[in-house]
């Protein structure tokens, strides 16, 4: 277990910059949102991008002793897999006109499974600096975490709705096509 855990750990630390560099710029999406660049609604766009900016910078970056958990690594595997998904829907609509089919229906399939890992993975005690520590400091994320739940709860369903609407759009779009 030992060795998984430092295995993780330098995965995570060399992987580390780039990824707080990627999510940051993913911030954009909101200011897009609310401009009307994409179609995409601040009611969707805001709590996805906001929890993983509070977490990859506030929690991830600050405290690194939470950075071999393993609800990190599925938490970094789900929003990996989406957005790897994600953007290569859109290059390929962007650059062909279009996307193969199995990309669509990946784009609009996988929310299925990866919005409960991700949100399971990110309201987790194990977020939570207990004291003594070298800054002698305690942070619990327990209260953020029961505030996030409290969006969460109600915002869940708005944005399985959503995304099974447009699921339910774009694939039928393309049985029509």
């Amino acid at each position: 277990m030992m060795l998984l855990s430092l295995f993780i750990y330098a995965i995570f630390t060399l992987h580390m910059r780039i990824a707080e560099y990627c999510l940051s710029f993913c911030g954009l999406q909101i200011l897009h949102s609310l401009v009307g660049l994409v179609r995409s609604p601040i009611t969707a766009t805001l709590p996805q991008i906001s929890s993983r900016l509070y977490l990859t910078w506030i929690i991830l970056h600050s405290f690194p002793e939470v950075q071999t958990h393993f609800l990190v690594s599925s938490l970094t595997i789900s929003w990996s897999i989406t957005e790897i998904i994600r953007y290569s829907f859109f290059g390929m609509k962007e650059a062909f006109g279009a996307t193969p089919s199995f990309l669509l229906w990946l784009r609009y399939s996988t929310f299925l499974v990866m919005y409960p890992i991700g949100i399971s993975s990110e309201v987790s005690e194990k977020f939570c600096i207990r004291m003594p520590n070298k800054w002698n400091f305690s942070f619990d994320n327990f209260y953020i975490a029961f505030i996030a739940l409290g969006i969460y709860v109600p915002g869940s369903p708005h944005m399985y709705r959503y995304m099974l609407s447009q699921r339910k759009k774009a694939l039928s779009k393309s049985k029509r096509e």
